[in-house]
């Protein structure tokens, strides 16, 4: 069943339709679920961190969310603000893991 929202497509299509504030707030929980479940020394933790910041920012101030929620979304967004400045920066690029293909020597 299609959300009313979302506009008529291919009916095959089984991905998800939500409306941008819903979108949103899926994307920011994924994204606490992911920055929670990853080891301290992730690389990606920083940047999982940053996007959540910037997620809770817009929550605090959409449209579609209720007063008390944009309360709530403005008060965790000062703690996770907070919280990455206490974090240090990774300078430059993060170091090659096992998993990275080698450069090319040259291109044919």
């Amino acid at each position: 069943m299609r959300h009313p929202h979302c506009e008529a497509s291919d009916p095959d299509d089984d991905r998800v339709c939500l409306p941008s504030v819903e979108a949103l707030t899926a994307g920011t929980l994924a994204l606490m679920t992911g920055y929670a479940q990853a080891p301290v020394d992730c690389p990606n933790r920083s940047l999982m961190a940053r996007k959540l910041v910037s997620n809770l920012f817009f929550l605090s101030g959409h449209p579609q969310v209720s007063p008390p929620m944009r309360a709530m979304a403005a008060n965790l967004h000062t703690r996770w603000q907070l919280s990455l400045e206490d974090t240090p920066v990774q300078e430059g690029p993060p170091e090659p893991t096992p998993l990275w293909h080698r450069v090319a020597a040259g291109v044919h």
